[in-house]
């Protein structure tokens, strides 16, 4: 069982994001002071090395918001994840490496929030490296949440599937009734409770999502590390645990670790409401907090590989017969999970697309309700209506995520590498120390690495996934 932390925590955090939205989206609507004047801000010490929020998130509830900010769907394709990297081997070293860049974005963001004076990602990327960048931030996060409202409705149907298939003891294909077939599941789930809970204003219905969601997650792990060791289980034979080794092999695991390990538009809003902020603090954090998902990605992962080897499904709970229970259970604590953060991850790009549309159109937040309210539903449908066609007619999450996992490498290198970058050269110094030259090439690595990742999952992701 969580600390109770957990559900102040949440409510700290879903209170940025509210703020987010509408109330906050004309704070950084124009920034067009000079460079001159922006760097002057940008090195002033507007900010304590510690600072103290009264009624803050605790550092344990820190620890567990980011933990189920990494969390969620991707954990159901780290086997096939291994597979593809490998083996084990490979997938857990290339983990270990991602990670060290993974946890020092995470401490240059709270940093940089820090000398905007930002409490959420966008705007961060928007004070410290300028308008441009910060547009471009704020499209890609629609973007990758409207990949992963995709990915969730796919989930969905696939758990769906099995469960009907269970009960029903039909799991021939062609034996399953029009009601229990996959895309009338999707519909009928996404109309009658997803749609429903993406409509409202406001994402405070949903504070209790975060606790679900970690023992879903936990308890999925813990269904595949229990089949992999129990005694009645076989191995795989040696062919199946066989893969291709080479480094170009290892770079197809990349997309799902970014995927699943990708907090990083969501850390600021942590970072801004917790009780003590200072960067040492922030660091022991996230690292405990990355440690704790280590643990559970790569129990799922190394166990799901060891029980099916290369033959292991996208989606590793598909692997597993219909009829065992057990499992059963876990699917549906999956389609718990999604249909709780459906809306969550959705509110988050409409929030994104509605300030584009108010900066873009030089409104005003705070206009009246009935205008808000029409644009806010015709927002809500035509996202809903999009993302399940698409999840309508793409087979499997493996594709959904070789796309969006590029996506997911822009917000853990490429622009935590930019606004250090920037942050450095903001600086104002006669002679530059080792340590500039030090961070600002690690600024420049992380942008270059993010690059290449971005560009080479996201080729293969649309002429091979998708397109072949």
């Amino acid at each position: 069982m969580l600390p109770p932390v957990s559900s102040q925590g949440t409510d700290g955090v879903i209170a940025v994001l509210s703020r987010m939205s509408l109330g906050n989206v004309a704070i950084n609507a124009d920034y067009s002071w000079d460079a001159g004047e922006r760097a002057r801000l940008l090195q002033s010490p507007i900010v304590p090395e510690t600072r103290r929020l009264a009624g803050g998130t605790s550092a344990i509830g820190a620890v567990f918001i980011v933990v189920n900010a990494a969390l969620g769907a991707g954990l159901l394709n780290f086997p096939a994840a291994f597979s593809a990297a490998g083996g084990v081997t490979a997938g857990i070293l290339l983990q270990l490496v991602l990670l060290f860049f993974i946890i020092s974005g995470l401490v240059i963001l709270a940093h940089c929030a820090d000398a905007c004076s930002e409490r959420t990602y966008q705007e961060v990327v928007r004070g410290i490296c300028g308008r441009v960048a910060g547009v471009l931030c704020e499209i890609l996060i629609a973007v990758y949440t409207f990949g992963t409202c995709i990915a969730f409705f796919i989930i969905i149907g696939d758990q769906l599937e099995k469960l009907l298939g269970a009960i029903m003891h039909s799991l021939a294909d062609s034996n399953i009734p029009w009601y229990a077939d996959r895309k009338f599941t999707i519909t009928i789930t996404g109309v009658l409770l997803v749609l429903p809970l993406s409509l409202p204003r406001e994402i405070s219905v949903q504070k209790y999502a975060s606790s679900m969601s970690v023992l879903g997650t936990c308890y999925v792990t813990f269904i595949v590390i229990y089949r992999c060791v129990q005694p009645t289980s076989e191995p795989p034979s040696d062919s199946a645990t066989r893969s291709d080794s080479s480094w170009i092999a290892v770079f197809k695991a990349v997309p799902t670790i970014c995927f699943g390990y990708q907090c990083h538009v969501s850390s600021i809003p942590v970072y801004g409401s917790m009780q003590r902020q200072d960067l040492r603090h922030w660091a022991a954090i996230v690292s405990a907090a990355m440690f704790i998902a280590l643990c559970i990605y790569t129990g799922t992962g190394v166990c799901g590989y060891l029980l099916f080897g290369s033959a292991v499904d996208q989606d590793v709970l598909l692997s597993f017969p219909s009829e065992d229970v057990p499992v059963a259970v876990a699917r549906a604590f999956i389609i718990l999970c999604v249909l709780t953060s459906y809306p969550i991850l959705h509110y988050c790009g409409r929030a994104v697309l509605e300030g584009l549309w108010l900066r873009f159109t030089a409104q005003e937040a705070g206009e009246e309700p009935a205008r808000e309210r029409q644009r806010r539903i015709f927002q809500t449908l035509t996202w809903f209506v999009l993302t399940l066609l698409l999840a309508l007619f793409i087979p499997d999450i493996g594709r959904v995520i070789s796309l969006i996992g590029g996506l997911a490498a822009c917000f853990i290198f490429i622009f935590p590498g930019l606004c250090l970058i920037n942050l450095k050269l903001s600086e104002i110094q006669e002679q530059k120390s080792r340590s500039w030259w030090a961070l600002l090439v690690y600024g420049v690595t992380m942008v270059t690495l993010g690059a290449f990742i971005f560009g080479q999952t996201t080729t293969k992701a649309i002429f091979v996934d998708l397109m072949g």
